[in-house]
This record gives C-alpha cells, sequence and structure tokens, in this order.
C-alpha cells in the first residue's frame, strides 16, 4: 500500500513563502503522477497542482488560483514531491494533501477522484 507523508506546513504572514514536502513509498516513484490537493474548513477538497510521471516529461498543472505563485517539482531519487508556495495569501489557508495517481505510467486529471492514495496533510496557516 502506498504511503505519503507530508511535511512544511506552518504559519506564515501574507506575503511569505513555503515549502511542503511529500515523501512516497512502497511504489516505483518516478512511474507515479503526483498532485497536491488543499481544503479549507467547511469546503470541498480543491486541487492545486499536479505533475506527470517522469517518462512523460513531468509536466505541471495548477489551479487557476495558484498559477505564478506556485511550483510543484519532482525529485525521483528522493521518491519526494515538493509544492513551492511564494506570495502566500490568507485565502491559501488550508490542509494540504499529497496524492498519487492509481497506476503507475498513467497521467491523471485534476480531479481529487483521479487520484489513487493520500496523505494525511500538513496545515498551512496564512495570517498576520
Amino acid at each position: 500500500q502506498i504511503q505519503l507523508i507530508e511535511s512544511g506546513g506552518g504559519l506564515v504572514q501574507p506575503g511569505g513563502s513555503l515549502r511542503l514536502s511529500c515523501v512516497a513509498s512502497r511504489l516505483t516513484f518516478s512511474t507515479y503522477a503526483m498532485g497536491w490537493f488543499r481544503q479549507a474548513p467547511g469546503k470541498e477538497r480543491e486541487f492545486v497542482a499536479r505533475i506527470r510521471w517522469s517518462g512523460s516529461g513531468s509536466r505541471p498543472y495548477y489551479a487557476n488560483s495558484v498559477k505564478g505563485r506556485f511550483t510543484i517539482s519532482r525529485d525521483d531519487a528522493k521518491n519526494t514531491v515538493y509544492l513551492q508556495m511564494n506570495n502566500l495569501k490568507p485565502e491559501d489557508t488550508a490542509v494540504y494533501y499529497c496524492a498519487a495517481g492509481p497506476l503507475p505510467y498513467k497521467n491523471v486529471g485534476s480531479e481529487p477522484t483521479d487520484f489513487g492514495a493520500w496523505g494525511r496533510g500538513t496545515q498551512v496557516t496564512v495570517s498576520s
């Protein structure tokens, strides 16, 4: 069973930056599409960013709300996917979840149901 462990969340002032990390185990990491989602209190889980599996070019995709501020990347040697978040805004406050695609060698869309494994999440709070 795939295991995903997020880290790097915390409290940051508006305009600040954070880098989230997600270490994956029990899978051949380079063959899986990976993604980040977030969920604020009282809201549904929403797509943030995703990245294709490495053999297909590792192209990133972003939600419009984070485009130009967030960057997703992967380090296959470390089984890790990152989310660099810059110019954070109060509306970015949420629990951030890492997700892996359902199968190797399969690229996915941007819906939560497109992913097969989830981490427990890390809290990001943007407040002055």
